[in-house]
């Protein structure tokens, strides 16, 4: 299995053929590959991402079957299905990097601010679990103060969120944790952007690689 920084790489060469819309898998390349799946996997990156239609992660990437294990839940939230099924990539197939991939103008950070400024009077108790995990994300952006407009208050908001679910991995699973520590996994943050189809990674630790 390829290292961390090896899987980073091949994300972004695959985002930028994507931005360029110049794609290195055909369809008649991963039909070809199909077959040759049916007894296994190894997944090179885990992205852990929203499920907006807008995001279709290994288009995004230009990556093919069998490429990324993807787990997608609105808000790229962290609970503990979506833990155990890293946990899961990790230790059956050995794959060693971890993405949480947000998006720009993420409908369920919208969805938490304006429970917020406007709370329902009967919400979905299922829809309301995924406001309260943002929730914290939020709260403390607000706590600064009014002076950010709508847009940039949304804008940080998402990042925030991600930087969450980011830390709620490393920190909330013993056996990811001792992946990081001991066999050279890593689990770090990145934001689509619906505007440019771009990915931009955030983590200090990679971006230095």
């Amino acid at each position: 299995m390829i290292s961390a920084h090896e899987a980073l790489d091949r994300l972004k060469q695959g985002n930028d053929r994507f931005t360029a819309d110049l794609h290195g898998h055909d369809a008649i390349t991963c039909q070809t590959r199909q077959g040759k799946l049916g007894g296994e996997q190894e997944p090179f990156a885990v992205i852990l991402g929203c499920s907006d239609s807008r995001v279709p992660v290994e288009i995004v990437f230009d990556q093919c079957l069998g490429d990324l294990f993807v787990i997608r839940v609105a808000g790229n939230i962290v609970a503990s299905t979506q833990i155990g099924s890293v946990e899961f990539a990790a230790e059956k197939f050995g794959t060693r990097l971890v993405v949480v991939l947000g998006h720009s103008r993420c409908g369920a950070v919208l969805a938490t601010i304006d429970e917020i400024e406007r709370p329902s009077e009967s919400p979905s108790p299922n829809s309301l679990s995924i406001v309260n995990r943002i929730l914290p994300s939020v709260l403390p952006l607000l706590d600064q103060g009014r002076e950010l407009d709508h847009d940039e208050l949304v804008r940080r908001a998402v990042r925030a969120n991600i930087r969450t679910s980011v830390e709620q991995l490393r920190h909330g699973s013993g056996i990811l944790e001792g992946l990081v520590r001991d066999s050279g996994l890593r689990i770090v943050g990145a934001e689509y952007s619906l505007e440019t189809g771009e990915v931009e990674f955030f983590d200090a630790e990679m971006a230095a690689t």
